[in-house]
């Protein structure tokens, strides 16, 4: 059985569980991550099977496998029954361009923001400039590459709407927290319906349930 190794606070790691669930694949959740988040006792297996230290990584043969684009990829064409790419081959390419777009210039830059924002912590006016900065780039290619038509980036579910479902809440949430407006507050009457729409998938319903959940018992 496949081992999903990580823990459900992290976007990236509920973005490979909806892949997960949305090809009907069984597969266990394993508590990994250091130990100053996860607790004493689930960070061994992390040390060791997880090159950079970063979550999720996933077990499969005995063998394991991170970073999430490329556990998506070996996913995808180990088990192509319920694809979540299209077949044509510019379309594939660009739901990989959102996908990346997503993690590169808009959550990983408010990812800066985090530490205050969700965890108490403090975060320099300068990094907060700069951050604001850096998501003009990414709000504009956002802008550009959004299609809403019904989904993300065309007529039928993708990664790239797992991706968004995982992103962009939290994007949203943490620029609203430090900078008192959300940076994708333009876009919200698009991105709220949207979010609506495919939030009532039973995958993404039920990663959104279980990351409730764990926040609850974090008190976040």
């Amino acid at each position: 059985m496949l081992k999903l190794h990580g823990f459900p606070l992290s976007n990236y790691y509920n973005r490979i569980k909806i892949v997960l669930l949305e090809k009907n694949l069984p597969f266990e959740e394993v508590l990994a991550g250091p130990e100053w988040l996860v607790g004493a006792g689930h960070d061994a297996v992390y040390k060791a099977h997880s090159a950079a230290r970063k979550i999720p990584f996933l077990e499969a043969d005995g063998q394991y496998l991170a970073e999430s684009n490329v556990i998506f990829e070996y996913l995808e064409e180990r088990y192509p029954t319920v694809p979540l790419l299209p077949e044509d081959l510019m379309e594939r390419a660009r739901v990989r361009e959102f996908a990346t777009m997503l993690d590169l210039h808009l959550e990983l830059v408010v990812r800066r923001l985090f530490a205050e924002a969700f965890f108490g912590g403090k975060v320099s006016d300068e990094t907060k400039q700069e951050v604001e900065r850096d998501l003009r780039r990414g709000v504009r290619a956002f802008e550009q590459l959004a299609k809403f038509s019904p989904y993300i980036v065309g007529n039928s579910f993708s990664y790239a709407d797992v991706s968004a479902a995982v992103h962009l809440p939290v994007i949203s949430i943490a620029t609203k927290i430090i900078y008192g407006n959300d940076a994708l507050a333009a876009h919200a009457e698009r991105i709220k319906p949207y979010l609506k729409m495919i939030g009532e998938r039973p995958s993404i319903a039920k990663t959104n349930a279980d990351r409730k959940a764990a926040q609850a018992a974090k008190g976040l």
